[in-house]
């Protein structure tokens, strides 16, 4: 068959790799691993001159990352979706230090941060310094209490 199965490999796995650039990893990274596989297996078809060395150096390489590294991997790459700043705040509770009327605006500490707040409802008793609250809503910069 000659040389060009070798060459091949290489230029598909570089494809590959380039794809996976265009797509933005919504593969997980599998094309460009795969592709690195094919162009790995190329390379050493190209040095041993054997496209027979190039095609099966190629499959035991994609092999082994699916085989060995393709769960480990993913598990790397999984990002848990964790709640982060005001979606965190929710379900908190905090202190108030700064009262909290019907129409007044009060101060709460939730953790280490201090936000604006005001009562959840209309009908709500005020919130004298000192009360524990917990945040029901944030809307803007200010926290809904009960």
């Amino acid at each position: 068959m000659g040389n060009w199965v070798n060459w091949l490999l290489v230029i598909v796995g570089a494809l590959c790799a380039a794809a996976e650039l265009v797509l933005g990893a919504i593969t997980g990274f599998d094309l460009a691993l795969v592709g690195a596989s094919l162009a790995a297996g190329g390379i050493v078809g190209l040095l041993t001159v054997s496209w027979h060395a190039g095609l099966i150096s190629a499959a035991v390489f994609a092999l082994i990352y699916f085989a060995l590294f393709r769960r480990w991997l993913k598990e790397k790459l999984h990002v848990a979706d964790r709640a982060s700043n005001v979606d965190a705040v929710v379900g908190k509770m905090g202190m108030v230090t700064k009262r909290i009327g019907q129409s007044d605006c009060g101060i709460v500490k939730v953790g280490s941060e201090e936000w604006r707040a005001e009562l959840a409802q209309a009908g709500d008793a005020e919130r004298e310094i000192g009360a524990s609250v917990q945040v029901v809503a944030v809307e803007g910069v200010t926290v809904k209490v009960k």
